[in-house]
């Protein structure tokens, strides 16, 4: 479940607002639309008017309530022309289901306007955390952009910067009122929720921009600035520059966070709570220069500089830019400084490979935000644990020394050895062999086919870090969906009527093909390429029982048609139904899958993740080992989605519940009869 936030803005509309009567004045009401029955429309919200402009962008972000994966969720955008003598004028509407929209690079859609000219843009953004700002802002000494004997009538915009489906753009989340004829306004004071404005992060880069309002709504730009929260909130002044130069200042009056609230590590990913398990190396860097570096505008090395320095990681993209992860306090007047010690996730600062490249950079900080670096070095975690002491430079040319005063790793855990064993317990089942004339036999993993039989002892994926479903949707991510089927024998001989695999002279569904229509079809939103690896489990093929088997002679299948093709087809592959029931190489050829996708994606500057999608007729004949392998997988970008189809006991799989107590939840059961007749949640 996610809460979020939707933005709008539209292009190129109808003017309705008739002859000689001007332009519309444009603005938008959202609805959240009833999509089952029993319920009713519900306005979320409205932006605010936009006058003379027929490509508004507005301001206004709609808090649009809480989202459930596989819900549908659609909104209606209403367009209406504000009349001040009259009734309000429509400009038109669009649709937008909720989840496509989070699922879309970017998290934005377009929809052209029905009925009418122009076209809708929806932006959704993940709500973050707690906390409001409430900011009172003013100016002094404003340039005048308008002629002789007038004055600009300024307001400000405050904007926040998103992917917008491939590059970083800045989208306005506030417009204060305007004031005439003044270059020294002071503006109301404003609130804004933190989610809104920065993702509740308050060191991220917001901008501010001053304009000089103008009837038509071209309005001219006075000046701006970028800052950050953090920075608006040590109050001062702010530079406003327009092509480079000053064009007046920006004074902080009030600055002020509230309900901020300690946020829980633990999100609900598709039904299951995901924990991120850090690894903390600490460090307490400090600098004794061994050689002045020049102040920014040449000479002398003056007493005043305030050092801060910044640890920066090196992502996977083909193009390696430097990001900063971690910025330290700047302590006044000081050229030997010690910062304070910080801590940092081994999967943030080098994704858990402690020789990976790390730079640290120490600046000069300056109240403007232009702040003047003052030396830098490569090194890595491994690095700081054995060094006393870096050189730092600039240019080639030595700038003093960062000494190491502490360095350690902690929390890190050793990967436990799996044992091999089976559960001498198993309930007897009996084998099936269904006697049809092979059309294709599942490659096996000595073949060089689609099987895979990793080894107990040597997991076939090493993924550092598990980010959470909700942050890979909102981010646009790649959303890949894997089945694995069980054929035990327990199931029954597929030819009786009545058994689970039972396929029906008549074309009536059995509940594994009811199960796959029904969840698959659910996901299929997020799937942008809708092709599907199906996997088989329990079967013996040449007298050996294969607990990971390709279904079908494809690697892959289009829809879901595609995968009730390949599910028909093992059925002609001379599989002899057999035992136990073991879903652990499934899991870990699906863990494999999904650690390797997030790799492709992330060398594109994409995300990737995965839904292992499950369907057993009972339990699994050893849960402690089930367990285990959950525990193992749960550091790559994985759900799994268990399903019971029948009417067995599955009260043994209570050991997915116990998993969640602990650091393995990635997997959430359902017996499918309890939801066959209510829809997929």
């Amino acid at each position: 479940m996610v809460k979020l936030d939707i933005s709008l803005h539209a292009k190129d509309l109808k003017n309705v607002a008739g002859a000689f009567k001007g332009t519309s004045d444009p603005y938008a009401v959202i609805t959240h639309m009833a999509t089952t029955p029993g319920t009713a429309p519900r306005v979320l919200g409205k932006t605010e008017i936009m006058k003379n402009t027929l490509s508004p962008k507005w301001a206004t972000v709609i808090d649009a309530g809480e989202y459930v994966l596989g819900e549908p969720m659609k909104i209606a955008v209403q367009l209406f022309d504000e009349v001040r003598k009259g009734d309000n004028k429509s400009m038109g509407s669009a649709t937008f289901e909720l989840g496509e929209v989070l699922a879309a690079r970017g998290s934005s859609k377009a929809r052209k306007i029905k009925n009418s000219g122009g076209t809708v843009y929806c932006h959704v953004a993940k709500s973050h955390g707690s906390g409001e700002l409430s900011l009172k802002l003013s100016a002094s000494k404003l340039k005048n952009t308008e002629g002789f004997m007038r004055k600009s009538d300024p307001f400000y915009e405050l904007c926040y910067q998103r992917d917008g489906a491939g590059s970083l753009t800045w989208d306005n989340i506030y417009r204060s009122d305007f004031i005439k004829n003044n270059l020294s306004p002071t503006w109301n004071e404003m609130k804004i929720s933190l989610s809104v404005i920065c993702g509740c992060d308050m060191d991220k880069k917001v901008l501010i921009c001053v304009y000089d309002h103008e009837s038509d709504g071209d309005h001219v730009l006075m000046g701006q600035v970028e800052t950050s929260v953090n920075e608006l909130l040590g109050g001062g002044s702010l530079a406003l520059t327009k092509k480079g130069k000053s064009t007046g200042t920006l004074n902080v009056k009030k600055a002020e966070v509230t309900g901020v609230e300690e946020q829980v590590q633990d999100e609900e990913v598709a039904g299951a709570v995901v924990q991120e398990r850090p690894a903390a190396p600490a460090f307490v860097p400090s600098a004794a220069p061994s050689a002045a570096p020049p102040a920014a505008g040449g000479g002398a090395f003056v007493p005043s500089t305030q050092p801060a320095y910044v640890a920066s990681g090196r992502p996977t993209f083909a193009d390696y830019i430097s990001d900063n992860i971690y910025r330290s306090d700047f302590i006044k007047n000081n050229l030997s400084p010690t910062w304070n010690e910080m801590k940092i996730s081994l999967s943030v600062i080098c994704g858990c490979d402690m020789d990976k490249k790390v730079l640290i950079c120490v600046y000069d900080h300056e109240s403007d935000g232009d702040h003047v670096l003052m030396g830098q070095i490569e090194t890595s975690v491994n690095e700081l644990l054995a060094e006393d002491w870096l050189a730092l430079t600039k240019k080639g040319r030595p700038t003093g020394i960062l000494n190491v005063n502490k360095a350690e790793i902690t929390g890190v855990e050793e990967e436990p050895e799996e044992e091999e064993e089976e559960n001498q317990d198993e309930e007897e089942e009996e084998e099936v062999e269904v006697k049809e004339t092979p059309s294709f036999v599942p490659p096996s993993a000595e073949a060089g086919g689609g099987a895979f039989v990793p080894s107990p002892t040597q997991p076939a994926y090493v993924v550092p870090r598990r980010p959470t479903f909700a942050d890979y949707i909102s981010g646009g991510c790649e959303l890949n969906v894997s089945i694995a089927i069980d054929f035990t024998g327990s199931n029954g001989d597929p030819r009786r009527q009545g058994t689970l695999h039972h396929r029906s002279s008549y074309g009536e569904l059995n509940d594994y093909e009811k199960a796959i229509a029904s969840i698959v079809q659910v996901l299929s939103t997020y799937d942008k390429d809708q092709m599907y690896p199906v996997m088989g489990f329990g079967a013996k093929y040449g007298g050996v029982v294969r607990h990971c088997f390709q279904c079908g002679p494809a690697a892959e299948y289009y829809g879901v048609k595609g995968i009730l093709d390949a599910y028909k087809e093992t059925f002609s592959s001379g599989l002899i139904m057999s035992k136990p029931t073991i879903i652990t190489e499934v899991i870990q050829m699906a863990a494999a899958r999904a650690a390797q996708s997030q790799q492709v994606a992330q060398s594109q500057g994409k995300q990737s993740y995965t839904i292992l999608l499950i369907l057993t007729d009972g339990s699994v004949s050893d849960p402690a080992a089930t367990a285990e392998v959950l525990r193992e997988a749960s550091a790559a970008p994985l759900s799994v989605v268990i399903v019971g189809i029948g009417n067995a006991d599955f009260s043994a799989m209570q050991f997915l519940d116990d998993c969640a107590q602990g650091e393995g939840d990635i997997a959430q059961f359902v017996p499918f009869n309890s939801y066959r007749n209510h829809g997929v949640e």
